[in-house]
């Protein structure tokens, strides 16, 4: 039955899918500005046949270009760095081309190049607080990676590493990209580990985003095609099953920009809120940090709602999962549930996601991991944890 409380949809970018797809870039940047600033990862993207084709097309094109690279997940002080030697130069559309990190600070760099100001201005919690004033420089979002969905996304997040370390958002309705390319022939290049975990970080913002309590019809029936895809495509794109790998890439692409989607209209869960102080405590790469603790935090999840709230859309939802991902669409609900976790559990072994013990995370550390898990994310689990079924979670995956 369908639930129908209000409910609101942000803003979304144009959206071009499509092998091939990235050949429009070079166009649809003249469209919005002459003076382009290229943001990329710190080589794989520039190291392949498609960078010079693009650098071609700008030509082409009439463009003026500077190119700006990001190692590893951006701080605040790198993204003020940009802004202060970029501010100056007439820049007028972005472009960021990359995985998660990249396109997180393109965002956060197309915002702030208008205004000239700090990160630190913004930034969640542990900024200024002061309002962002809007009115973004233009920017098209390309991913190369298929997991945190970030060119559907309004916030950019930010990461300082280390014991006081954090991952912060800065965010606006303004700063969702004006068209987003998703073109799966970029992702060919894309490790085989890193493929992994950035599929596990796309399938739990889609599972997180079905069962989120601010879930709606809408976003259901969006997180439902995703889940599908993945089910359809992950294990062909990890080159755990045999059979058309570009077929299953296109798969992935579609789920991880479904799954930011998703994710900017319902927010995520408990996977999330832990992924954020494992990522920043500890240096645990996020899709790592969400594909290694899913099962045991779905496992949590259901025997709390068990628990609390039989009578949760949330147990059923996970239900229908876990027929889908078992082929076995006639499963009892209990019978369903158990298959969920056991799938889960079965993708992180095959694809050999490593625990958390790899990163240095030890069983003194479980408190602070849970004190700082209490983020965003951990509002709309379906189910309020305790402290407890908090470290539960940790502790399985040490």
């Amino acid at each position: 039955m369908f639930n129908f409380s209000p409910f609101a949809i942000a803003r979304l970018p144009q959206i071009l899918f499509g092998a091939g797809s990235l050949e429009q870039l070079p166009a649809l940047l003249a469209g919005l500005g002459k003076r382009v600033l290229l943001v990329t990862g710190q080589s794989s993207f520039c190291n392949s046949p498609h960078w010079d084709r693009l650098l071609d097309g700008l030509v082409e094109q009439g463009l003026d270009y500077v190119h700006v690279r990001i190692d590893g997940e951006p701080s605040p002080q790198r993204i003020d760095e940009v802004v202060a030697e970029y501010h100056p130069q007439g820049i007028t559309v972005v472009a960021g081309i990359g995985g998660g990190s990249v396109l997180d600070a393109a965002k956060a760099i197309a915002a702030l190049l208008p205004h000239g100001n700090s990160v630190l201005d913004h930034l969640e919690d542990v900024g200024r607080g002061l309002p962002y004033p809007g009115d973004p420089l233009p920017l098209i979002a390309v991913p190369t990676t298929a997991g945190t969905g970030s060119e559907a996304t309004k916030n950019a997040v930010l990461s300082e590493q280390g014991r006081g370390g954090y991952k912060k958002s800065f965010r606006h309705d303004s700063m969702v990209a004006h068209t987003a390319i998703i073109d799966p022939q970029l992702l060919a290049a894309c490790p085989q580990p890193l493929m992994a975990a950035q599929g596990m970080d796309a399938f739990t913002q889609l599972l997180e985003s079905l069962v989120s309590l601010r879930s709606n019809p809408f976003t259901d029936a969006l997180a439902w095609s995703g889940i599908e895809a993945v089910a359809e495509g992950f294990m062909l794109a990890t080159g755990q099953a045999q059979g058309d790998a570009a077929h299953g890439r296109a798969c992935m692409a579609y789920a991880a920009l479904i799954s930011g989607i998703c994710l900017a209209q319902t927010g995520l869960g408990s996977v999330h809120g832990l992924a954020q102080p494992l990522g920043s405590l500890h240096g645990v790469p996020h899709g790592v940090a969400c594909g290694t603790t899913l099962a045991e935090a779905t496992a949590v999840n259901i025997q709390a709602l068990k628990e609390r709230d039989g009578g949760s859309a949330a147990l059923e939802k996970y239900a229908r999962a876990g027929r889908l991902l078992a082929g076995q669409d006639t499963l009892p609900q209990d019978a369903a549930l158990n298959a969920l976790l056991e799938v889960l559990q079965g993708w992180c072994e095959r694809l050999a996601l490593p625990r958390l013990s790899h990163y240095g995370v030890r069983a003194d550390d479980v408190p602070l991991i849970v004190a700082h898990s209490r983020n965003n994310s951990m509002k709309t689990n379906p189910v309020l944890l305790s402290d407890d079924e908090i470290a539960t979670i940790v502790e399985a995956r040490i």
